[in-house]
């Protein structure tokens, strides 16, 4: 059976937002650190994957968040590998509060093992699958084969959907020189705010109205990379809303041409802030946004 590695990470306070709460893009920082820890415990960090000729790239992420953790608590991430594919590879993650053993979030990402020169997917050496599930460990049981679904197709924009426009900079870019997948989230939130802003909805309307919004999942598909000085289109608009949640749907594409980079939705749930718990979309919420929900 695959190994097991767990890290604890202390929430640091440049970690948190406005709301006090650990941001939602830093929860894939303490993922993707502990997947590149866990793998350096088996025999592959940085330098050996260097003297391989090859990395690996995420392709897709889903988590889903099912409690704040604020400045000062301590996480607990366990992470293990669920599948190898010819080229691909499946990580699943949980984070636990050390305090209360409370799980706060679980996610998955599925991981391409590319050339480092040419970029391309190559496949996942035998040796490397055994260094992830040695034989003999646990009970024996070999990683499962899991299907792989289809990114959720999104529905067609509505005429009222808000595009922003964000050009790649030195901090957005990682080690690979593109830019870094938690680094997306962080586009996608800043343009849901500003298309907030664009009917009427500031962060200070919702709050002397008493709710505020917060993720409770998001799914996430890269598609290609975009290196530093590249000017991005990032395109966001709502669907299934409901009682106590709407969809936001994400598209990120190369300004120059169209070319899709990066596509997400998040399911956003509606909170009272004085209660803590989810409460009805507002009316006029719904009216605003109605020429930016796609039906």
């Amino acid at each position: 059976m695959p190994l097991t590695h767990r890290r604890v990470f202390r929430v640091r306070h440049y970690e948190c937002d406005a709301y006090g709460h650990v941001n939602h893009a830093n929860y894939l920082r303490y993922m993707q650190e502990a997947a590149m820890d866990a793998s350096a415990t088996v025999g592959y960090d940085e330098a050996r994957y260097i003297a391989l000729g090859t990395f690996w790239l995420i392709r897709e992420t889903d988590i889903e968040y099912l409690r704040p953790l604020l400045y000062g608590d301590q996480v607990e991430v366990t992470t293990w590998v669920g599948d190898f594919r010819r080229v691909r590879s499946r990580r699943f993650y949980e984070m636990r509060h050390t305090g209360t053993g409370e799980l706060v979030a679980r996610a998955n990402t599925d991981w391409v093992y590319l050339d480092r020169s040419s970029a391309r997917p190559i496949g996942v050496p035998p040796e490397m699958v055994e260094a992830f599930a040695p034989p003999g460990v646990g009970d024996d049981t070999r990683l499962e084969t899991m299907p792989r679904e289809h990114f959720p197709e999104a529905l067609p924009a509505p005429p009222g959907a808000f595009t922003m426009h964000r050009r790649v900079e030195w901090r957005d870019i990682d080690s690979a020189q593109h830019v870094n997948n938690a680094a997306y989230l962080n586009y996608m939130e800043e343009c849901g705010i500003l298309a907030a802003e664009s009917v009427g909805w500031t962060i200070e309307r919702m709050r002397g109205e008493g709710f505020a919004i917060f993720a409770r999942r998001h799914q996430i598909e890269y598609r290609q990379q975009a290196p530093r000085g590249e000017e991005l289109a990032i395109t966001t608009y709502l669907s299934n809303v409901r009682h106590t949640s709407a969809t936001r749907h994400y598209l990120i594409t190369r300004a120059s041409d169209g070319a899709l980079i990066t596509q997400a939705r998040t399911v956003w749930v509606f909170v009272n802030l004085e209660t803590g718990l989810p409460m009805r979309v507002p009316a006029s919420f719904q009216d605003d946004f109605a020429a930016s929900i796609a039906r």
